[in-house]
């Protein structure tokens, strides 16, 4: 459970940031189904995606330090109250919600709504540009030497 409120509050920290707050229109677009990693203030760190259910998943280490674990909250975890992004977690006697603001266009930092320095970074995370770097190392595509244009083995 703790984990996943962890996961959850640094992803919803890493909704946008600017230096303007971002209205909820705007971290809906900025953030939904996109793939953040993410560094919170205490050293948590992961990366993780929010659906357009309002579920998250993704993967967490806790302040940086042991193992990594893969995290899943379900639907509705993040819903929109008013014109706030806020989190509705089983167990926790808050309903937290977030501040966020868009720092560039890729990066933004969330913060617990009152708690200021509890913020996370969020920096969007491009799948295609690592499955493209991983398989740079290997031999391009449809040229291995024993399948060339031409060879019918």
């Amino acid at each position: 459970m703790l984990r996943g409120i962890a996961l959850l509050a640094g992803l919803v920290a890493a909704l946008p940031a600017m230096a303007n707050e971002m209205s909820v229109e705007e971290a809906r677009a900025f953030v939904m189904g996109k793939m953040f990693s993410y560094t919170c203030f205490e050293g948590t760190k992961g990366q993780g995606r929010i659906m357009h259910d309002g579920s998250v998943v993704g993967s967490i280490q806790i302040r940086g330090d042991g193992p990594v674990r893969y995290a899943r909250l379900p639907p509705g975890t993040i819903r929109v109250s008013g014109e706030r992004v806020c989190a509705s977690v089983r167990g926790l006697p808050i309903e937290p919600c977030f501040n966020l603001r868009k720092i560039d266009n890729n990066t933004f930092r969330g913060s617990v709504s009152g708690l200021g320095f509890a913020s996370c970074e969020f920096a969007r995370h491009n799948p295609r540009a690592t499955v493209a770097q991983s398989t740079s190392k290997r031999e391009p595509l449809g040229l291995r030497p024993s399948i060339t244009a031409g060879n019918n083995n």
